[in-house]
């Protein structure tokens, strides 16, 4: 894809600049709840790419939005873009003559419908929104870091790029990082990732993806899956916290993704950021409780049970934070160094060595691997990353393949 042509590239720049949103009022009440959550340490956002959606649950305690493949993907299958999509398929075909690929042009238009809901947001609440690459460069860094520099060029002061971790996105977001370009690391499920993913590659946010953790111990009858992952999040933001506190750095913050009901806002409040869909959003404001009681998190663990050991999720071994030291000490410039790494330290399980075959079989699971065909050869964490990741992947085919289908 980084062999496009120049005018091709120009061009898309100026397409993924246009777009429809524009400023608009917004309520300014002070919501008591909200309010709460911000005193206790949390900053707000809304997960969506709806514009409409997010004016609806608008307010001043909120500071940011974040979107995603699929949320993007949700969009672009409401037609919305459609008209600017197929015009801007025709200044690309004529900016590139016969010299580009259907595959680069559905690429560049991808690049462009990313970039026209993301500034359509930038355009209406005027706040930052974090923005994702496209999942097919996942395994390569020096794709990542191409895109994701055609992402932040466009609009510096508000964007915030989206990286999936894995390897070869902890190579990228370390290079992305040294050039001051703040990086939402996502698709996180453990503290022991984040503590790797802070030391290595100094994002400015990492992730829990709290409720699909839930999801997978639920529905996989091995438990309830109440507070599996309130706890993976928590101890994670302990863990960020500390490394602020030794680092002197402003980051990485601890983001609390994959929110699903009102109570997490609750349980989770003082964690350094939620992202929550307007639904749970929305739930959380109509709780029938005083602001009082929204206070910061206790120190004291929350209990889970579950038919299988998941300390793994919040648990720091001493490996991990080894490892986490050695990469400055040692020559880490690529994901084969950054996974050989890993296993001299004794944690390999940190990242499978991921075969076509098992990509395409955790894709075929959706969000929620089943369980009883990995565990036992991949951690429950890199597992959860990978099944994030592949559902990502289905869903932005999903989105080219309505673009491929407007280049005709």
């Amino acid at each position: 894809m980084s062999d496009t042509l120049p005018a091709v590239r120009e061009t898309s720049r100026e397409l993924a600049a246009g777009g429809q949103g524009r400023a608009r009022p917004l309520a300014t009440a002070v919501r008591p709840l909200a309010q709460a959550l911000r005193a206790a340490g949390t900053e707000l956002w809304l997960d969506t790419g709806d514009r409409d959606a997010a004016a609806q649950h608008w307010g001043p305690e909120l500071s940011a939005l974040t979107t995603n493949n699929t949320l993007v993907n949700q969009v672009i299958q409401t037609g919305r873009l459609d008209a600017a999509l197929a015009e801007a398929a025709r200044e690309l075909k004529r900016a590139a003559g016969a010299d580009v690929t259907e595959d680069d042009l559905v690429a560049e238009l991808g690049f462009i419908a990313n970039a026209q809901v993301a500034l359509d947001l930038v355009r209406t609440f005027d706040v930052r929104v974090s923005v994702e690459t496209h999942p097919k460069v996942a395994e390569d860094a020096d794709a990542t870091v191409w895109w994701a520099r055609r992402y932040y060029e466009l609009c510096p002061s508000h964007f915030r790029i989206k990286v999936p971790l894995t390897p070869s996105g902890c190579v990228a977001v370390r290079r992305l990082s040294s050039e001051g370009i703040p990086v939402n690391f996502t698709l996180g499920f453990s503290a022991r990732q984040n503590v790797l993913a802070a030391r290595f590659a100094r994002p400015a946010y990492v992730n829990v993806f709290l409720g699909r953790l839930n999801s997978v111990v639920a529905d996989n009858k091995l438990g309830s899956g109440e507070n599996v992952g309130e706890r993976a999040c928590l101890a994670s933001d302990a863990q960020m916290k500390r490394i602020r506190s030794e680092t002197g750095a402003t980051g990485p913050l601890q983001i609390a993704a994959s929110m699903r009901g009102a109570g997490q806002l609750v349980t989770l409040a003082g964690v350094d950021v939620f992202t929550a869909p307007p639904k749970a959003f929305e739930g959380f404001l109509k709780l029938d409780i005083s602001p009082d009681e929204v206070k910061r998190y206790p120190t004291t663990e929350l209990p889970v049970e579950a038919d299988i050991d998941l300390s793994s999720l919040w648990e720091v071994s001493e490996a991990v934070r080894t490892l986490g030291a050695a990469v400055d000490s040692r020559g880490v410039d690529t994901a084969r160094d950054l996974v050989a790494l890993s296993m001299e330290a004794g944690v390999g399980d940190l990242f499978h060595a991921w075969t076509d075959d098992e990509r395409a079989e955790v894709r075929a699971d959706g969000k929620i691997p089943v369980l009883s065909k990995w565990l036992g050869r991949i951690a429950l964490d890199d597992l959860m990353t990978r099944a994030a990741l592949e559902s990502f992947r289905v869903d932005q085919n999903a989105l080219d393949d309505r673009i491929r289908s407007l280049l005709q």
